[in-house]
């Protein structure tokens, strides 16, 4: 168990320095299939994960209930959702990177460029606001990013999935740089000669 702990301490503190998301924001999970039933270990709610210790990172079932002290992100139930819905994922990491947060502010879609696997879609999909924490916003992201591997949370953030943490905090950085790269484009574009 220390090793997925401290997995989840490391992806937390690169995805911070990052600048993927700042302050108390954002929040890292990881499911731990076992003989007996799936763990969940996640990020607590209102700590940095700048300086997570060992002790922060909350162990909950797949019902919720807690298996260790502390108290889990206020998206815990986000995080289950998706979960139950989908097998093949292991690992969510909820950022609020700047640029793409940007794109789920504004009424643009952010694109799905090349570099992070085959281009099903052209946008990456997005679901509407939902309030932070709500069982309506658990239940939307959950079938929103049904089949999909990252989805956009309008005036919110992102989340991107995957079979592996590593994977999905790749996939983050990814989906910040594409971000980036539309945001100098349409930026070019709107300058004239």
């Amino acid at each position: 168990m220390k090793k997925h702990i401290n997995e989840i301490i490391n992806v937390s503190n690169e995805i911070y320095n990052k600048g993927l998301v700042s302050g108390k924001a954002g929040n890292i999970s990881k499911r731990i299939k076992g003989s007996t039933g799936d763990i969940v270990a996640i990020t607590p709610t209102l700590k940095s994960l700048s300086y997570l210790k060992e002790e922060d990172i909350v162990l909950v079932d797949m019902d919720g209930n807690l298996l260790t002290r502390g108290k889990p992100s206020s998206e815990l139930n986000m995080h289950l959702e998706i979960y139950k819905k989908r097998s093949d994922v292991n690992a969510i990491v909820h950022t609020h990177s700047t640029y793409a947060t940007g794109f789920a502010f504004s009424s643009k879609k952010l694109k799905r460029l090349e570099g992070f696997g085959e281009i099903k879609n052209p946008y990456l999909n997005s679901i509407e606001y939902f309030k932070p924490g709500t069982s309506e916003l658990a239940k939307n992201a959950s079938e929103g990013i049904k089949n999909e591997d990252v989805l956009i949370l309008k005036n919110h953030g992102v989340i991107c999935v995957s079979d592996k943490l590593k994977e999905a905090k790749l996939l983050s950085i990814f989906v910040e740089e594409s971000a980036k790269t539309q945001f100098v484009t349409c930026m070019l574009n709107s300058v004239e000669d």
